[in-house]
């Protein structure tokens, strides 16, 4: 007879926490820390929060659980898909440490409510994120809070992880990044913006579900009264059904057709009805297969002579006539393998951009799902490139990062700056974590490189000229030549005064938002001066614009590159090693460097913004990460 499982007790937990941690464990389990992102990084970092014994931790995340998370997001289940990630990662980590306090968000972390003084609250920040946008604006915020930040990535077998504290080390814009090649799987299965969403669709959705090791083919759902979602997992598996038929049907005559109407008529005609999503977005065009045959037809082209014009974009009657035609040749392929396979383990084709038949399936199928959401369709030969780069996340990656983390957080914990590293995992090394000192910050840099205060505005009487004679010309003594920039443009320049008569509001600067003031002075120009906004109701006797507190600019120096660069945001100056650093994923999910000028772009209109991830989508540089 096996001895029960015995679980240790509250009081025996403790003990081994204080046994491990020492006299940091105190601090620890007063702590309140903030972690933005319940994906790849941040289920594997939420378990080791919990475990280590963080006595508050909030998690913010925007997105639901997918299918394909369930791979390496170990906190989620299949009953749990299409429920927020936060609030489940609170209910599933809970479990392990019930002694301490979990906040879940599902939110936006740009929304107002997570403003600078929420950020303030917390004694340190963790991001897990796979959005550049929101990285760079958890980076901003902590700075404007003065709060430390973690930040982690990784691209495959590689990781890094940065800490950030605000002038003491760099920030996450500090050094010139490539561009950036990172987006969520909702964006490719729901909301394709560029041509490599609808290729990693092609080849990592599209051609695995049929050819390969289908994503759908799982057990039952649960379908308990307690179940949030029923609705939601009836649809998938009424999909994973639908899928099995199509399968089953491979080598018949009506396989092109039943594929061909489940992807681009039935799928799209369900995102079509998601009203909500399309509000801001173009609305895909379904496509009938008849109509397409028809048209197909009277071209009388067959699929081996427009494949071989592999350098033209081909147009939706070429692109019909090659899927067709590699359905057929890839079904023969995989029918041929199941008849010779003799130790009952069912055969599997994979991609291979190398491979004609399976190249063309991808091409043509990523090209047609272009035409649906009004994307510009690419060559057979740019498809190749980009599709031979994607790299998938790796969940031994996420965990190990995420322990990094949290390494890196008790050297912060303690106040121990100076031991504190920044981490790179890279396979191919000699050594698979290797590190260096934190760096300084770059005095260029155009987020943590400039003067940062806060800037109280009476919203009902505010005007931007409030701002230019009374601030920046009165108090501070700024000559003509400056601007006045936030994240849509120029409001104001000596070239541009239309907006100075304008509310606050009028010209999009609400609370918590910030503002770049850059002094255009030839001789002697002050450092960039950035100014959040702390809208408050102020006397009717007193200015509508104030500072908080007197400000003493300091001025642009003259850097000198035979000497080590002086600083303008820290104690300390950058070291004059030349060159860019290499930085592990930093192909992927980090953004180039805006300039330090922002470049004016006339008026500001009210404009609406997207939250999705914007790539650039060169053929052959980088590599591509499926993440979320």
């Amino acid at each position: 007879m096996e001895a029960p499982v015995v679980k240790p007790t509250p009081v025996k937990r403790e003990r081994f926490y204080r046994q491990s941690l020492g006299a940091m464990y105190g601090r620890i389990k007063q702590s309140r820390v903030l972690m933005v992102g319940a994906g790849g990084i941040g289920c594997e970092l939420l378990k080791n929060l919990v475990l280590t014994g963080f006595g508050e931790i909030h998690i913010v995340d925007l997105d639901t659980i997918d299918l394909s998370n369930l791979n390496r997001q170990f906190l989620f289940r299949h009953e749990h898909i299409k429920k927020s990630k936060a609030l489940v990662a609170k209910e599933s980590a809970a479990k392990f440490n019930p002694h301490i306090k979990l906040e879940a968000h599902h939110a936006n972390i740009k929304d107002p409510q997570f403003n600078i003084d929420w950020f303030a609250s917390f004694e340190l920040v963790f991001n897990a994120l796979d959005n550049i946008d929101a990285r760079r604006h958890v980076n901003k915020m902590c700075l404007a809070a003065n709060v430390p930040l973690i930040e982690s990535g990784t691209t495959g077998f590689n990781g890094q992880v940065q800490v950030i504290m605000k002038g003491r080390s760099e920030c996450y814009d500090c050094n010139t990044k490539e561009t950036p090649k990172t987006f969520p799987v909702c964006t490719i299965r729901s909301t394709p913006s560029q041509p490599i969403h609808c290729i990693v669709w092609g080849k990592s959705y599209l051609f695995t579900e049929v050819f390969g090791t289908s994503d759908d083919e799982v057990p039952e759902f649960d379908h308990t009264q307690d179940s949030e979602n029923a609705a939601e997992i009836e649809n998938l598996r009424k999909e994973a059904h639908a899928l099995n038929e199509i399968r089953q049907s491979m080598g018949s005559d009506d396989f092109p057709r039943k594929i061909f109407e489940k992807v681009f008529t039935e799928d799209i005609n369900r995102l079509r009805s998601m009203e909500d999503m399309w509000k801001r977005r173009q609305k895909p065009t379904a496509l009938d297969f008849d109509t397409v045959l028809k048209s197909s037809a009277s071209g009388g082209e067959v699929g081996d002579s427009v494949t071989k014009r592999d350098q033209d974009v081909w147009n939706l009657a070429e692109n019909f006539t090659v899927f067709c035609d590699s359905l057929r040749r890839l079904s023969q392929r995989l029918q041929q393998a199941q008849g010779n396979e003799s130790n009952g383990a069912s055969p599997v084709l994979s991609f291979d951009k190398d491979d004609d038949d399976t190249l063309d399936f991808v091409a043509s199928s990523a090209n047609m799902r272009s035409i649906v959401f009004g994307i510009q369709p690419r060559s057979k030969f740019d498809i190749k490139q980009m599709a031979g780069n994607i790299i998938p996340a790796i969940a031994t990656t996420n965990a190990m990062t995420a322990s990094l983390c949290v390494l890196q957080a008790f050297k912060i914990m303690r106040g121990d700056l100076n031991k504190a590293k920044m981490v790179f995992l890279e396979r191919p090394g000699a050594r698979v974590i290797n590190s260096e000192s934190l760096r300084p910050p770059n005095p260029d840099c155009p987020v943590c490189g400039v003067m940062q205060s806060r800037l109280v505005v009476d919203p009902s009487r505010a005007i931007l000229n409030d701002l230019v004679k009374d601030i920046l010309k009165s108090d501070l003594g700024y000559g003509d030549e400056f601007s006045i920039n936030n994240e849509v443009g120029t409001l104001y320049d000596p070239d541009l005064d239309d907006n100075l008569s304008k509310k606050f509001s009028e010209l999009g600067v609400n609370n918590d938002s910030f503002l770049t003031i850059i002094d255009d002075d030839e001789e002697n120009p002050r450092v960039n001066l950035s100014l959040s906004i702390w809208e408050k109701s102020l006397p009717e006797h007193s200015k509508p614009v104030t500072l908080p507190q007197q400000l003493d600019i300091p001025r642009k120096r003259t850097i000198d590159t035979t000497k080590a660069h002086e600083h303008t945001n820290g104690d300390v100056a950058p070291p004059t090693v030349p060159g860019k650093r290499k930085r592990a994923g930093s192909s992927l999910d980090e953004p180039g460097i805006e300039g330090q000028k922002v470049a004016k772009r006339g008026k500001v209109q009210a404009t609406d913004q997207e939250d999705d991830v914007v790539l650039v989508d060169g053929p052959s540089q980088g590599a591509i990460v499926i993440d979320d």
